[in-house]
């Protein structure tokens, strides 16, 4: 008997039966790929880097489209709420880097806070920025003095009173 004479139960030859699992392998192998693929590009698309002023002054591309991250100086912000001309340098303690802005700027935004920028560096040496997101502390600080502002108003809220 050869090989293609032999069969199993439900009539199938062996030969068509090793070629289905074949079959059914390559087909597993290549889902498992594609979605091992899926996981690792949405991985690295979600993760969110941004570059440092010293960064960007190393190496500035103009037009390029970058994500800045740094400090706001101190006495750099100027803001005309006419035109919504916002104004400010970014430090990362080694460098700065003027940045323009046309829009209101967040309500956490101001000087002396952190904040990262989506925008891009222009031709004329400044960044510009086009979306502003501020940067905030990730302790929650309650009011300690009694009569600080807010602090019985905070405290019928979470009581449940004047509702």
């Amino acid at each position: 008997m050869n090989q293609s004479q032999i069969t199993h139960r439900k009539g199938r030859s062996f030969a068509a039966s090793i070629s289905r699992q074949r079959k059914f392998i390559v087909g597993g192998i290549v889902i498992a790929g594609a979605l091992a693929y899926m996981i690792y590009a949405g991985v690295t698309q979600s993760a969110v880097y941004f570059v440092t002023p010293a960064e960007l002054r190393a190496a500035p591309v103009p037009g390029k489209a970058y994500r800045l991250g740094g400090m706001v100086v101190p006495g750099s912000l100027k803001w005309e709420p006419r035109s919504l001309d916002l104004s400010f340098t970014l430090s990362d303690g080694t460098a700065t880097v003027p940045v323009r802005h046309k829009g209101t700027p967040p309500d956490l935004f101001g000087e002396g806070r952190g904040a990262v920028l989506e925008g891009s560096w222009t031709a004329d040496g400044y960044f510009k920025a086009n979306v502003i997101m501020a940067k905030h502390s990730e302790e929650y600080k309650a009011p300690h003095d009694t009569n600080e502002a807010g602090y019985r108003e905070l405290f019928k809220t979470l009581r449940g009173e004047g509702r």
